[in-house]
């Protein structure tokens, strides 16, 4: 079978998906244009804008790959204070962002679910309802995510990092906090409680195959996910994986990899919403716009204080850590209409894919 004719599959299998992570050269490119026709059929050529708000570096896990991991203790801790997390989410109101990405280290106790709770009805009150609201907190009870789906946060966002779970046990350590089933089963019940849910892999990890990536986007779509986050894995010199860095790919090649696992799952999940992810600009200047032309369509410009954003160091050469949210914004704008995209400005942009989901859902009961 030919090249075009896998792209033109309506349901790729794995072998397929195998192939289009392994295009190269002319391939790669029509593998590129044709996710970017299957985007403009299917969701438009609009980007949505979620602005992140990552407003504490303080977490309860030990995951070997992350710069903020517990057992890190060169990292400068830091917690906005409710009044800095509410001034970030109305400046982004202002620049008519149409929803705010609620993120921090992991932490799970009563205080916390109180807390978030408090900062969703504040942000809900602030916009006069009108942005919308994404948490990525990690694993929690269904219910703490039931609490905080009532308070008026609408999608979740629990990156699996890797559907293998032989894979999962070397990147994690091996306790019960840190255990595979539970991420899958905090994954179903986000979805059964009505969240738009949204998980994502880090691609380029030491032990990681095309294979188990082409595993990791059936999971996607086996699990029925309405939004994806993914990006190529940097390393950071403050943590175990790191001295596995000699056997990684280049960095250079971890970038179209990404690229790569964009379009392929775009082609594979048609209706679904696919960032664009920052990690993509900390390889390429331009990462970034070609992750909007390679099939996705959703940007997450950081609105944190700057003060703290050098802190929230999940990977080493983070971009965009000192510019001003302006600043961030104008050149987003820009890169956006590079990519020969428009951005939703004031839309909550959700995923067409959820609500298909969801009114296959109510027709079933």
């Amino acid at each position: 079978m030919g090249f075009n004719d896998i792209l033109l599959m309506d349901d790729p299998g794995k072998a397929e998906l195998v192939r289009m992570l392994s295009a190269e050269n002319e391939d790669k490119q029509l593998l590129f244009d044709r996710a970017a026709r299957v985007k403009e059929e299917q969701v438009s050529r609009k980007v949505y804008f979620r602005g992140l708000i990552e407003f504490s570096n303080i977490c309860s896990k030990n995951c070997y790959y992350c710069g903020i991991r517990k057992g890190n203790t060169k990292t400068a801790r830091y917690n906005l204070s409710d009044d800095e997390i509410l001034h970030a989410a109305r400046y982004a109101h202002e620049k008519r962002y149409g929803s705010v990405v609620l993120q921090a280290g992991e932490l799970r106790s009563p205080a916390f679910t109180r807390r978030i709770e408090k900062l969703c009805r504040g942000i809900k009150e602030l916009s006069g309802g009108e942005l919308g609201i994404t948490l990525s907190l990690g694993e929690q009870d269904q219910d703490t995510y039931q609490r905080w789906f009532e308070s008026g946060a609408h999608r979740y966002l629990l990156r699996i990092e890797t559907s293998n779970r032989e894979l999962y046990r070397k990147i994690h350590p091996p306790d019960e906090y840190h255990d595979f089933d539970t991420r899958n089963r905090c994954l179903r019940e986000l979805q059964d409680i009505g969240y738009q849910s949204g998980t994502g892999v880090m691609i380029g990890l030491p032990y990681q195959t095309i294979e188990r990536l082409a595993d990791d986007l059936i999971f996607m779509k086996e699990i029925d996910v309405d939004m994806v986050g993914m990006g190529p894995y940097i390393e950071h010199h403050d943590t175990p994986l790191y001295r596995f860095r000699h056997e990684l790919l280049p960095a250079g090649a971890r970038f179209q990899l990404a690229l790569k696992m964009i379009a392929a799952l775009r082609i594979l999940m048609k209706d679904i919403n696919i960032a664009a992810a920052t990690a993509l600009q900390a390889i390429d200047p331009l990462g970034r716009e070609k992750g909007i032309r390679a099939g996705a369509n959703v940007i997450m410009p950081n609105v944190t204080p700057g003060l703290y954003r050098n802190d929230y160091a999940l990977y080493e050469n983070k971009p965009c850590t000192d510019e001003d949210p302006d600043d961030c914004l104008d050149c987003l704008d820009a890169r956006v209409q590079l990519a020969d995209g428009e951005i939703g400005y004031g839309e909550w942009g959700d995923s067409k894919h959820y609500m298909k989901r969801i009114q296959g859902q109510n027709k079933l009961q």
